[in-house]
């Protein structure tokens, strides 16, 4: 293992989705040394087709509020179609990550009322000072959100090297037009995700937990012939 690969897998390793943040607005200069990291990530054809709208706390607090509106009186609406379904091995980690998450916070597996109450949390950002919405150009389809999911995962270990906590979001993708709207993205760019980014609460119950990883065995297919 070489010192580069440890350090990179220290961080993989650190990084985790953090439910629970401090208030406490960051440096914009962080901000944009994040940003400027991930930014080197490969693209097709270098189109680099993710643009990056960074909230600072009153826009936060603004975009918050109107999501919340929206999930209360609006259907969700997102610019990429959901998951159809979750079946086997991907439904069987989403529920491990869900019930970790609930009995962290001391919500019961029968608790519908806490649950939602848990659910609407991503609409305030887990309490995060920013949130980073990441769009991409309608127009490279399917291929530019895949190279922007590239972008986010880069930013957030970016994020982890310079001492921020981040969680992607893709629920607040789910109101694409409220977020357009507000924050004034045009037609023209997908919304794919959030990215709320901040100080961590290390006393915050909900980041007490962390998901495992597949063993490579089950995810590697080798073809010899």
């Amino acid at each position: 293992m070489t010192a580069a690969h440890a350090t990179l897998l220290d961080l993989l390793s650190q990084r985790h989705s953090c439910r629970g943040f401090r208030p406490d607005p960051l440096p914009a200069d962080t901000i944009t040394r994040i940003v400027e990291t991930a930014q080197r990530v490969p693209s097709w054809c270098n189109a680099q087709p993710w643009q990056v709208s960074v909230t600072q706390p009153p826009a936060t607090k603004r975009l918050s509020t109107a999501l919340l509106e929206a999930v209360e009186h609006e259907a969700p609406k997102p610019d990429l179609d959901w998951p159809s379904q979750y079946t086997g091995i991907y439904q069987e980690r989403r529920r491990t990550c869900g019930f970790q998450l609930y009995e962290a916070v001391g919500i019961a597996r029968d608790d519908r009322a806490g649950r939602t109450q848990q659910m609407l949390e991503n609409y305030r950002f887990f309490n995060a000072p920013h949130v980073a919405i990441i769009s991409s150009e309608a127009d490279l389809g399917a291929y530019g959100a895949m190279d922007s999911g590239g972008f986010v995962a880069a930013f957030t270990l970016a994020a982890q090297a310079l001492g921020v906590a981040t969680i992607p979001q893709a629920a607040i993708a789910a109101y694409a037009p409220t977020v357009r709207a507000v924050l004034n993205i045009p037609d023209t760019r997908l919304i794919l995700c959030g990215i709320a980014l901040g100080l961590e609460d290390p006393d915050h119950p909900a980041n007490t937990f962390r998901t495992e990883r597949a063993d490579p065995a089950q995810v590697i297919d080798w073809v010899e012939n």
